[in-house]
Parts: C-alpha cells; sequence; structure tokens
C-alpha cells in the first residue's frame, strides 16, 4: 500500500489556530476576566445560569442532588472541545433566531448543545427541545447518553422518538428523534408549537426529510419569531446552509483530531469483503501498537458475513494471537446488542499479545456515533444508496462509491484518542479523480411519491416554488404528481384528497399505503399487511 501523512480535520484547526494562539498568549489575569466576562453575558442570557467547570449540587430539573455519577460525567463534558464555546453559542442564541454551526465529530456537539438548549427554553417558558438525528441508532445511544449527563430518567426530562418507538412523556424537555419523526409531527401540528429551540443534527447527510424538514422550517421560523433553529453539520460545506437560511451566523468547533496516516492500495480490489478481512487480520497480527479497528461495510449481509469470517480466521491461528472481539453495528440490531461498541477491548493474553475489539459498521458509525479507542480504520469506499428511476419508476438500492467527504470522515474516526491510520481499499488516483467531493443529496435521487404527498399533508400546495436547497428535476415531480393522481390522493387540480389525507398518515410508499387501505374493502387485510411489511423491510434493513 502506498500511503500519505495527512492532518485529518486541519481544515477545523486552521479555522481555529487564531483563536488558539491568542489563548495561549494571554496572561492568566486576562484569561480570568474573559471568563468573568462570558460567564456574566451568559448569566444575562439565561437569568442566573453561568457556565462553570465546578459541577452543580442540585439539579434544577429534579429538585433532586447530584449523583456521584453525574458528577463523573461532568469532568468528561467540561473536557469536551465544544465545551469552552458554550459562552459564544449562549450570545448567539439568543442574538439570532438561526445559527449554521460546524463540528467535527467527536467535538461534543450532539451531547451538549441541546443539553445548553434546554437551560434556554426553561429560561423562556419550559416549551421543548427536538434534536434530529438521520438514524434511529444514534436518536436512541444518544438520548440515553445525554440522560445520565443530565441525572434525569430517559423517557422523562429526556427521552426519544423513533418509528415504532416513542420513549417520552408530558415532562420531556429534550427529545432526540429521528427526521423522519419530527416531520410527522410538523403534519399535526404545523407550527410545532411545542418547541422552543429545535436541532438538526448530522445536515450534512442530506436525508430526505432533512431536506424537507428545512424547507418547512425556513418558513416556520418566519412566522414563529420565538421558534429558534440550529443546523448543525459534520463537513464543511457550510456555506450552502448558511446562504440557504439567509445568511445566519455560523459558528465553528474544532474537533480534538490527531495525525492519521492514510494508506491506499497500489491497485483496485476485486473483491473489496475479502480484502477488508485480510486487512483486519494483518493489523491485528502486525501492528505492535494497541488500538481497535473499525471497519466499514455496506449493510447487514456483508457485515453478518464478515464477523463469521473473521471469527474463523482468528481460531484458524491458535492461542499464539491476542484476542479479537468481533462487534457489528448496523441500523436494525437490537439497542442491547448496539451497545457492544462501547464495551472494552479484550486484554493481552498470556504471552502479551494484544487483544483488540473490531466494530464491522455501515455508515452509521461515520458520525453519527463515536467510538473512543479506534486506532485503525478500514475504509472500503462504498455505502448502499437508493437511486430511483422515473421512466420505469423502479427504486433501487445499491451499492455506491462514497464521497471524498465521507472518506474523509471515516479517516478521522482513526484520529479520536491518538495517531491513528487509515486503510484505503482503493488507488489514491480513484480518490482524487472518480469521488465526488460531497454525497448527492437524497431528494435528487429517490421516488417523490412520498415526499409531494407530505408537503400536500402540511398545506404546501406550490410544490414547483417550494425552497427546496436543491430542488428536483422537474420530470421527477411531474412523474409524482401523476401517480399521485392516478393512486386518487390529488384531484385533478392536484389538491390532497380525503383518501390522500390518510394515505400520508402511513409511513409507507404511496402504492402500498394504497394497497392496504383497499384491502379492507376485499377482506385481505391480515395478508396484505404481511405483504407490505415484507416489502417495507428491505427500506428498514439497509
Amino acid at each position: 500500500m502506498s500511503k500519505r501523512r495527512i492532518e485529518v480535520g486541519e481544515t477545523y484547526v486552521s479555522k481555529s489556530k487564531n483563536r488558539v494562539a491568542d489563548a495561549s498568549s494571554t496572561s492568566a489575569s486576562a484569561s480570568a476576566s474573559s471568563v468573568a466576562a462570558a460567564a456574566g453575558t451568559v448569566a444575562q442570557i439565561l437569568g442566573g445560569f453561568v457556565p462553570s467547570k465546578q459541577p452543580p449540587t442540585t439539579n434544577a430539573l429534579t429538585g433532586k442532588t447530584y449523583s456521584q455519577r453525574f458528577q463523573n460525567l461532568y469532568k468528561k463534558r467540561i473536557a469536551l472541545p465544544v465545551f469552552e464555546y458554550q459562552a459564544d453559542f449562549m450570545r448567539l442564541l439568543s442574538q439570532h433566531q438561526c445559527i449554521v454551526l460546524v463540528g467535527e465529530t467527536g467535538s461534543g456537539k450532539t451531547t451538549q448543545i441541546p443539553q445548553w438548549c434546554v437551560d434556554f427554553a426553561v429560561s423562556k417558558g419550559r416549551k421543548g427541545v427536538s434534536c434530529t438525528q438521520p438514524r434511529r441508532v444514534a436518536a436512541m445511544s444518544v438520548a440515553q447518553r445525554v440522560s445520565e449527563e443530565m441525572d434525569v430518567n430517559l423517557g422523562e426530562e429526556v427521552g426519544y422518538s423513533i418509528r415504532f418507538e416513542d420513549c417520552s412523556s408530558a415532562k420531556t424537555l429534550l427529545k432526540y428523534m429521528t427526521d423522519g419523526m419530527l416531520l410527522r409531527e410538523a403534519m399535526s401540528d404545523p407550527m410545532l408549537e411545542q418547541y422552543q429551540v429545535i436541532l438538526l443534527d448530522e445536515a450534512h447527510e442530506r436525508t430526505l426529510a432533512t431536506d424537507i424538514l428545512m424547507g418547512v422550517l425556513k418558513e416556520v421560523i418566519r412566522q414563529r419569531n420565538d421558534l429558534k433553529l440550529i443546523v448543525m453539520s459534520a463537513t464543511l460545506d457550510a456555506g450552502k446552509f448558511q446562504q440557504y437560511f439567509d445568511n445566519a451566523p455560523l459558528m465553528n468547533v474544532p474537533g480534538r483530531t490527531h495525525p492519521v496516516e492514510i494508506f491506499y492500495t497500489p491497485e483496485p480490489e476485486r473483491d473489496y469483503l475479502e480484502a477488508a478481512i485480510r486487512t483486519v487480520i494483518q493489523i491485528h497480527m502486525c501492528e505492535e501498537i494497541e488500538g481497535d479497528i473499525l471497519m466499514f461495510l455496506t449493510g447487514q449481509e456483508e457485515i453478518e458475513e464478515a464477523c463469521k469470517r473473521i471469527k474463523r480466521e482468528i481460531d484458524n491461528l491458535g492461542s499464539e494471537i491476542g484476542e479479537l472481539k468481533c462487534i457489528p453495528l448496523y441500523s436494525t440490531l437490537p439497542p442491547n446488542l448496539q451497545q457492544r461498541i462501547f464495551e472494552a477491548a479484550p486484554p493481552p493474553n498470556a504471552n502479551g499479545a494484544i487483544g483488540r475489539k473490531v466494530v464491522v459498521s455501515t455508515n452509521i458509525a461515520e458520525t453519527s456515533l463515536t467510538i473512543d479507542g479506534v486506532v485503525f480504520v478500514i475504509d472500503p469506499g462504498f455505502a448502499k444508496q437508493k437511486v430511483y428511476n422515473p421512466r420505469i419508476r423502479v427504486e433501487s438500492l445499491l451499492v455506491s462509491p462514497i464521497s471524498k467527504a465521507s472518506a474523509q470522515q471515516r479517516a478521522g474516526r482513526a484520529g479520536r484518542t491518538r495517531p491513528g491510520k487509515c486503510f484505503r481499499l482503493y488507488t489514491e488516483k480513484a480518490f482524487k479523480n472518480e469521488m465526488q467531493d460531497n454525497t448527492y443529496p437524497e431528494i435528487l435521487r429517490s421516488n417523490l411519491g412520498t415526499v409531494v404527498l407530505q408537503l400536500k399533508k402540511l398545506g404546501i400546495d406550490d410544490l414547483v416554488h417550494f425552497d427546496f436547497m436543491d430542488p428536483p428535476a422537474p420530470e421527477t415531480l411531474m412523474r409524482a404528481l401523476e401517480l399521485l393522481n392516478y393512486l386518487a390522493a390529488l384531484d385533478d387540480d392536484g389538491n390532497l384528497t380525503d383518501l390522500g389525507a390518510v394515505m400520508s398518515e402511513f409511513p409507507l410508499d404511496p402504492q402500498l399505503a394504497k394497497m392496504l387501505i383497499a384491502s379492507c374493502q376485499h377482506n385481505c387485510s391480515n395478508e396484505i399487511l404481511s405483504i407490505t411489511a415484507m416489502l417495507s423491510a428491505s427500506r428498514l434493513r439497509s
């Protein structure tokens, strides 16, 4: 493999270089005065709330004394890169309705900023805070972590909402949810009156629901002066978000990154799965430094196959080799098994051979989750993407090359806690010349039938002039309108029918929703339910 040493995340560091240099050169007295001034600013904003490195003793939300677990977690929280930007963030939040925030994965933005927003919301009258995630795994795991950091019970002050599961209550102040669930809430409450602050996390992933939400929320904040919107991204395409949200202020939070060595293959790999498994074994046997391995694959089937083969290979090598714990990670894995990724690596064996864990994951681990201890990353350069052909009206889930931005994110996972290595199973020429700069937005490659139905349900009739960040092709939009008219979800004037309103309530493609509703007239609902579930399962398993 050829190799080239780069500083992953160097653009983030350079943006804050002057800040860091200034901070290091100031005297102790100047630092003290600046901290005091910042504290005073935030105190003014929040009616007495002051950021402090000393943990408080009483929980303002529950009235109880904080537990020892909270005190221990607080020490970890104040060490996060985002924590020193608390006063800056609170100042922006008080002065602006919309903020664009760029923060490297692992900076703490997903866990800390929503907590600060809760403090802000409580000071304004106890309306809620919503933080969207593109993936269910992230929504559940982050909600669990934040409930522990806030020393409250999950499902009470902090909860989550995903498809098929709502772990929240009337007491919930902070709700982590998938972007699709917030979109469904908007259908019944277009102004989203229950929220004081809405955070769109991982906005750089440009999922279908996130793109629709951005268009909807852009209009909502014009009509609701009290609503605050935070758009958070892990990549540096923030200028596009700024421009879309009328030149909203930009805040950069640098991550805690270390140098990462990048290795490329000299020739393209014919079988990336075989090459990835071979690389795991080589790292475990040959690398003399401790550290866990993160390997990216495209889906559940590949991941389970890889785990079986890795275990078989390690068993065949005998007891001279250190233990290698293989942990799968994908969206449909039960929550208790997802938590295994945070387990410690096995200890060295009797002869001193290093024990490691290898996490075999879909692109969930690219930005949504941070796994400490990872030093080696294996990137085959592929991910599954939905692609829709409007001419033949077929949507396919294809294994496609990732973008340069995704490749950088993957490499950055190796530099979280110490210098790391990233093994890219493709050539440097392919990276430079063949990969796109950014992932193609999902709205430009998806069936828009569901999108049009949702927008109609939200009361948006002029779809041609709806403010999409990246407007879809007119042909795709027209095909969707024709389909919905054919299914009687829209009348000939393009208005939503009663049937269409019912269809929009189902988290299904319009054809499946219509089929399910029609099954009641033909006394075959049980059979159609089974068929619909099977046809939808492939999307959930991806």
